[in-house]
């Protein structure tokens, strides 16, 4: 493999899911592992394909611009399984809140959608959401929110440093900053708050679980009743969610599977490919409008 160096020798072999639900990739980032997302999107395929939002870092890019092939690579893999036949569908996040001006519409059959219901192999019935709703730093401080992401993103300089050293004494990726952040009282606490509200708000809305990303944090468990997901991330944990096809929920921690090391090799920032342009796709019953009690929590803005 070009941009990896992988400690297992076997080719894996390509694994089929009835669905398959990532987030928090921040393409447009450095601390984006977009090579390892590569790996996955090429060994995995699926019916479905959900995007469940800061799918692209649009935050950091109006700062600074960061992109690299591997980025480009990974729209473009995605493009191609849509045009092959998996459904996919686009829930933008705060971070690609820009995208939420295209609710309804189609990029080269991706659609967008401020939210999806989806319905199980075993029928039950999951809210698909970003997460940013349900973060009250977002809905009453974004500035605040603004100011954590600039320390975040000290944070995973720091770990890309750290995985630097490990990669040259041969050892697999450590995600430091994930350690950090689960180790820290008050982000264990925050996690928590989050994670009742979002269960929460799937209740509200008669659904048997959710399904999100937003706080980087991959889990399945029961509150309350809810059955709660969250996908994790493409910065630290490296990890999508799978539903099986009899309706079973697995996390994929992938680069643990396939022992993936971040390659050492040097790349240059290059210009983002074309997106298509967005065409309107028909009104369906879970992206023609914001579901009741979801606030726009934040202003919808252009790169």
């Amino acid at each position: 493999m070009n941009a990896l160096t992988q400690t297992a020798q076997r080719e894996p072999e390509t694994r089929t899911f009835r669905t398959i639900f990532i987030s928090d990739v921040h393409l447009g980032t450095r601390g984006c592992k977009a090579d390892f997302l590569l790996d996955f999107l090429r060994y995995t395929d699926s019916d479905k394909l959900y995007l469940v939002g800061d799918i692209i870092d649009g935050w950091r890019l109006k700062k600074s611009w960061y992109w690299l092939q591997s980025h480009n690579d990974v729209l473009q893999k995605v493009l191609r399984k849509a045009r092959k036949g998996t459904e996919v569908i686009y829930v933008p996040g705060n971070h690609d809140e820009f995208a939420r001006d295209y609710v309804e519409y189609a990029f080269g059959d991706i659609e967008v959608r401020r939210h999806a219901v989806h319905e199980t192999a075993d029928g039950k019935k999951m809210l698909v959401i970003h997460g940013d709703e349900c973060d009250g730093v977002m809905i009453y401080a974004r500035w605040l929110a603004i100011l954590g992401d600039h320390a975040y993103g000290a944070a995973l300089a720091l770990n890309n440093w750290y995985n630097a050293l490990r990669r040259r004494m041969g050892l697999p990726y450590w995600s430091l900053s994930k350690y950090l952040k689960h180790k820290v009282k008050n982000a264990v606490a925050f996690i928590d708050n989050y994670e009742g509200a979002v269960a929460r708000l799937a209740r509200e809305h008669n659904a048997d679980g959710v399904i999100c990303g937003h706080i980087h944090h991959a889990v399945i468990k029961d509150i309350d009743g809810i059955k709660y997901c969250n996908d994790g991330d493409w910065v630290e944990s490296c990890t999508a969610l799978v539903e099986h096809f009899d309706g079973r929920l697995e996390i994929i921690h992938w680069a643990d599977q396939r022992g993936l090391v971040p390659s050492g090799g040097s790349v240059e920032p290059m210009l983002p490919l074309s997106l298509p342009i967005p065409q309107k796709v028909e009104e369906c019953a879970f992206s023609s409008s914001l579901m009741p009690g979801i606030p726009r929590s934040t202003a919808s803005s252009a790169l």
